[in-house]
């Protein structure tokens, strides 16, 4: 679970930098959770606390379903643009980073053609990119529900292990046959002893 833990961090923290980058506030806000209940959950595995790793396995879905999201917003799926300003709660006009910064893409900076109109995002030209930057986000996302399920799968192992070791228990004087409520089936009779001495 350690190692699952270390990658889903890196994953998350690679994420969260290039998220901040871009100024994209709603999957910044989502990898800062993503982070935390990872934490979360590696602490309940090892301090033997099923309830919070029961967290980790609620967000884990609702981790997927956002990732699911994402993939489904930049390759425009069901009236969905890339263009808006939805990963930056409509606060600013930023978008991807990988949009001006991809691998081969170089960035030309063009004049408005109307004197007066300040320098916008969208007077940015990009070119020769090796892959566009919405791939660039459907693979990190693809990436981040591919490392979810396979916590998800593991959660829900050790979940049913701690549930198991906590059946099996059996508390001191509480779920033998000998407890103080049943006497025991045998009975040992107990005489005095006589003290071994001189009588006088």
């Amino acid at each position: 679970m350690f190692c699952l833990c270390v990658f889903l961090q890196l994953a998350a923290l690679e994420r969260q930098i290039f998220d901040f980058l871009g100024f994209q506030w709603a999957p910044i806000l989502g990898n800062f959770l993503q982070i935390i209940v990872v934490i979360l959950g590696l602490f309940g595995t090892i301090q033997f606390r099923p309830r919070y790793i029961v967290v980790y396995t609620v967000w884990t879905a609702l981790w997927v379903t956002w990732n699911v999201f994402i993939i489904c917003f930049y390759l425009e799926v069901g009236g969905l643009s890339k263009e808006t300003d939805l990963m930056t709660f409509n606060i600013s006009m930023h978008r991807s980073w990988w949009r001006e910064h991809g691998p081969g893409c170089i960035r030309r900076v063009v004049r408005p053609s109307a004197p007066g109109i300040l320098d916008d995002y969208s007077y940015v030209s990009v070119t020769g990119c090796i892959i566009d930057f919405q791939y660039l986000e459907v693979i990190h996302s693809a990436i981040q529900i591919l490392l979810s399920l396979i916590g998800f799968v593991y959660a829900c192992y050790v979940i049913s292990i701690f549930m198991e070791e906590e059946d099996s228990f059996d508390f001191i004087g509480g779920l033998d046959t000998y407890s103080y409520r049943q006497p025991p089936k045998e009975h040992v009779e107990l005489k005095p002893v006589k003290p071994v001495g001189k009588v006088l």
